[in-house]
């Protein structure tokens, strides 16, 4: 079966869309992060509730800003540690491979956090659907990324040129374009979210396929791992 290919151009149409449709809540859901950023243990949860709101954003649902407060972010955080430990780790020893290898990983892993959140898989199993999905469509996220970068820079760059006001015109311009590159995200999450559920169907009617283990225990085992070890 081929490789169900991205739209560039549909999935920055829907950004727009979905970041203007969301750029007043997210803009209180980013000054409500940035003013509770310095408390402890609770600013874990507001930065997993800004994951989630970015899965919101992309399947065009309007967001609620406070949402960042909510009791379910607070759960599963040894999974969302350990998720982020593999990550970097990985994407660091990809770099010394040269800069590319690092490049492709940091895309091919680049929704796992997502996965791990919205499927409540573990982390393994996250970074292997974040890089399954995205199978054949690695470049074309890097696109979306650089026609976006493009056409932002040249729309500031226009709104800056007008006098006395190019200035004002362009920032406003930079928050709206804040707004979009966030809901361009997640509509490109949502698109592999369903790519990522196919395979999660074919892997659980495969009676082949091992059952996917329980998260709290895979982080126990990787402590008695490193207890052991030590």
């Amino acid at each position: 079966m081929a490789t169900e290919k991205l739209d560039i151009m549909q999935t920055i149409k829907d950004g727009v869309q979905y970041g203007l449709k969301n750029f007043f809540p997210l803009l209180l859901m980013v000054i409500l992060y940035a003013v509770t950023v310095w408390i402890p243990y609770l600013n874990i949860g507001t930065t997993i509730g800004l994951y989630k709101a970015v899965i919101g954003i992309g399947r065009g649902e309007t967001i609620d800003p406070t949402s960042i407060f909510s009791k379910d972010n607070f759960k599963n955080l040894s999974g969302f540690f350990l998720l982020l430990g593999l990550l970097y780790i990985g994407i660091v020893v990809a770099c010394f491979f040269m800069f590319i290898p690092g490049m492709v990983m940091s895309i091919a892993w680049g929704f796992a956090v997502y996965f791990f959140l919205d499927k409540k898989v573990s982390p393994l199993k996250s970074l292997q659907l974040s890089y399954d999905s995205t199978y054949g469509n690695k470049w074309r996220i890097f696109l979306v990324g650089i026609v976006c970068g493009l056409l932002i820079g040249i729309i500031c760059g226009i709104l800056a040129a007008i006098p006395k006001v190019g200035f004002a015109l362009s920032a406003i311009a930079v928050v709206l374009a804040c707004a979009i590159m966030v809901a361009v995200e997640g509509v490109m999450y949502n698109f592999f979210s369903k790519k990522a559920d196919e395979i999660l169907n074919q892997k659980n009617n495969d009676p082949a396929c091992p059952a996917e283990p329980v998260v709290e225990a895979e982080v126990d085992e990787v402590i008695d791992t490193v207890r052991t070890e030590a």
